[in-house]
């Protein structure tokens, strides 16, 4: 195997988690999202001799974002909540499934663009320059994107607790800053802390 290859390996080794997560919190679905994370990953294989020396996980996270909306764009299908996949129940693992589904169903009420927004904003830490550059939009279309998208969650999370039972996302609690590695790692819990507009 040629050193590159080597390295490539590594490579999606150590990002295919981070990947795989953020796949699933855009499409709302698993294979979708394994779909996504593969094609990303063929295609930052295919650049790679360009990108390796430079920034390969922005690359491959910009190509998985482009990769989910463009289809979006394509169908111009939502994901609805109904379609959310099973998870195993049990006392210890309750509450961190509770969130996970609420997470991923209210993130299925936003639009393609909200959606990306708020995945690479919030799940991978991004700043809103990044996140424009990684969408190709204006960081302004950024920032009120975000806006928009926040108080659609507001609102999903204020109507769980009308209902009789606390939100499991806190509706404006922002939550501490994380490095882009920690962010990519970090499981539905992390996306919790989404909840109230950085500068």
């Amino acid at each position: 195997m040629a050193r590159g290859d080597e390295e490539f390996v590594e490579f999606a080794t150590a990002s295919s988690a981070g990947l795989r997560h953020a796949a699933y919190l855009l499409t709302g679905d698993g294979h979708a999202a394994e779909e996504a994370v593969q094609t990303a990953l063929v295609r930052t294989y295919a650049a790679w001799p360009r990108v390796r020396r430079d920034d390969a996980f922005a690359y491959a996270r910009r190509t998985l974002v482009n990769y989910v909306t463009d289809r979006w764009r394509r169908k111009l299908k939502e994901y609805p909540t109904d379609d959310l996949p099973e998870h195993p129940a049990g006392p210890d693992i309750a509450d961190d499934v509770a969130l996970r589904q609420w997470v991923t169903g209210a993130l299925s009420t936003l639009t393609a663009r909200e959606r990306a927004v708020i995945v690479l904003r919030y799940l991978f830490d991004l700043p809103e320059a990044a996140v424009a550059r990684d969408l190709g939009i204006s960081a302004g279309t950024v920032k009120s994107t975000s806006s928009r998208a926040l108080a659609k969650l507001r609102v999903s999370a204020e109507a769980d607790g009308s209902a009789g039972s606390d939100p499991p996302y806190p509706p404006r609690d922002p939550g501490a800053s994380a490095t882009r590695a920690s962010a990519t790692r970090a499981s539905a819990t992390r996306t919790s802390s989404i909840g109230g507009e950085r500068s």
